[in-house]
């Protein structure tokens, strides 16, 4: 609104300029859905390292590939992955009681017998006590801590049974990330004591003290030793890590209105890449119903499925069309990588195995989004695979050339170079489907483009429909196109040639006008990849005088 002009002066209005940039949204963030030892169930955690990782979720773990695919993603580059744990329903959780006060592992699986807990009435606030209007001997302090090496401790102080603010079972929901109160709380205040195996562990720890000392015998201490690991296998026995996954893990019943399994990504705000590691370390092969699944889904979140192939595919000339054939879906949002990768275990002592390449994909896609750009290809010479000292098939030209045409992208093995990704298509990229997504940067620039657009032009809803939205929406898009034009994502020599952005009468009818539709037309030109590279040699006489 103007100022009002009511004295002879100079007068300052600023004028919006109409100009919302748009931002380009990021382009590997990759989401991990499977089995670990420990951490939230059904519920989408962001990590941005392993090391992350094994804090919340326990890291490598024997029973499971999950880790494995982590650690390969941010061996090979991978910044920002988005982790959600399953666990079928014969995983349970550790329950305990200390002093009265009985407790529950927050999150279900074996690695809560590690958990150890402490109440004590030392130093309790005289102050607290009058807030709360309570007696101070009331009051009690709990401590938890994993015994585990590297694990955390907890401390609260001034807790209370009572219906006030320093509720124990409020105040641990609230702030704690290892236990909860397992159900009613007791009558009274917890009495100043340990947790079983606490005391165990406690009784172990004096008796070796007294037998360096000689106050201890061996005896004595062999039955301190015996009956720990006596504690601990009882603990462990009213526990269970559950069983490897099945498709019914991932797409369970209500599963879409629950936001579980497979779903429970719905909770992500963005994932670029989706991988579903093999549920079992041997014969584990995702099931092609949830493959398909798996590619509805990621059609629906403007996301990229990255399949591993089978584990008792071995040779190409065992056509892999019996793999690729029962799976169902929009397959230009999948990319399909063969071999597996060959490498030692470390909790298996060593042992060579072989492993899903899902993770190391994922990784070196995100290194190359990171150094050229979503519209470059993740793969070449410079797509090596970091951490991957073998394939478990060494494939030549002519297998490779087999592969190919299928829509099958191959990890190859060369001198120097190592181990590198080599193919850069989508599942839909088999020459026979001349599909207009046949080459995985192609679709994955357009998904960012989807994703950017959807997510900055929100603020065009309810705005009035006529010409002043449409030149703005124009203005606003067209920066964005020509972003990209300039950074060297869109073919053509001008800004005409890369890109079209039309929003006026003609694709917002007085039709759309009146049914509250805006449409919005755009039109890229993307660069595809040079995947056959034809060098002519000729060879020529030398002249003949004259």
């Amino acid at each position: 609104m103007a100022a009002e002009l009511n004295h002879p002066g100079v007068y300052v209005e600023e004028i919006p300029s109409g100009v919302r940039t748009i931002t380009g949204v990021a382009t590997s963030v990759t989401a991990f859905v499977g089995r670990a030892s420990r951490g939230p169930v059904h519920e989408p955690v962001v990590v941005f390292g392993f090391e992350e990782f094994a804090r919340r979720f326990g890291g490598l773990w024997r029973d499971s590939t999950l880790g494995y695919a982590v650690q390969d993603f941010f061996a090979n580059g991978g910044g920002q992955a988005v982790v959600v744990r399953l666990a079928d329903s014969t995983t349970t959780p550790v329950r305990f009681a200390v002093g009265g006060l009985p407790l529950v592992a927050v999150d279900p699986g074996t690695w809560g017998v590690f958990l150890r807990a402490v109440v004590d009435k030392d130093d309790t606030d005289q102050q607290v006590a009058d807030e709360l209007k309570v007696p101070k001997d009331s009051l009690f302090n709990l401590t938890v801590r994993e015994s585990a090496p590297g694990g955390r401790t907890e401390t609260f102080h001034n807790l209370s049974t009572g219906q006030n603010a320093r509720n124990v079972a409020s105040v641990l929901a609230a702030q704690s990330a290892l236990v909860r109160v397992d159900g009613n709380l007791p009558g009274g205040t917890p009495s100043a004591d340990q947790d079983r195996l606490g005391k165990a562990e406690a009784d172990v720890g004096k008796a070796r003290a007294g037998y360096q000392q000689g106050t201890v015998t061996k005896d004595a201490l062999d039955a301190a030793e015996q009956a720990l690991r006596k504690a601990v296998d009882d603990a462990l026995a009213a526990v269970s890590d559950g069983a490897a996954l099945t498709a019914a893990d991932f797409l369970p019943q209500h599963g879409e209105a629950d936001h579980t399994g497979l779903y429970a990504l719905d909770h992500a705000d963005l994932f670029n890449l989706l991988c579903i590691p093999p549920h079992k370390r041997e014969n584990g092969d995702i099931e092609p119903g949830l493959v398909s699944a798996a590619l509805a889904y990621c059609k629906k979140r403007r996301a990229v499925l990255l399949v591993d192939p089978r584990d008792d595919w071995k040779y190409p000339i065992q056509q892999p069309e019996t793999w690729l054939a029962p799976i169902d879906g929009p397959r230009e949002n999948a990319a399909a990588y063969f071999p597996r990768l060959r490498r030692a275990d470390p909790e298996q002592s060593g042992r060579i195995l072989d492993f899903a390449p899902c993770g190391a994909v994922a990784g070196v896609l995100a290194r190359t989004d990171a150094v050229r750009g979503v519209w470059k290809a993740g793969a070449g010479l410079e797509a090596g695979l970091v951490g991957v000292p073998d394939l478990a098939v060494r494939l030549s030209d002519g297998e490779n050339g087999l592969l190919n045409p299928l829509g099958v992208n191959c990890l190859r093995s060369f001198p120097v170079a190592g181990r590198v990704v080599w193919g850069a298509r989508t599942l839909a990229g088999a020459d026979v489907l001349a599909s207009e997504w046949k080459y995985l940067p192609v679709r994955r620039l357009a998904l960012f483009i989807e994703e950017s657009l959807f997510r900055g032009t929100q603020w065009v809803v309810f705005e009035p429909n006529g010409e002043a939205l449409w030149a703005q929406v124009r203005l606003n898009v067209g920066s964005f196109m020509q972003e990209l034009f300039r950074q060297g994502a869109l073919q053509g020599s001008s800004p005409r040639e890369a890109y079209f952005v039309k929003c006026d009468a003609e694709t917002t009818t007085q039709a759309d006008r009146d049914l509250g539709v805006v449409n919005i037309r755009v039109g890229f030109a993307p660069l595809k990849p040079a995947e056959f590279v034809v060098v002519q040699v000729q060879q020529l006489s030398e002249q003949l005088p004259s």
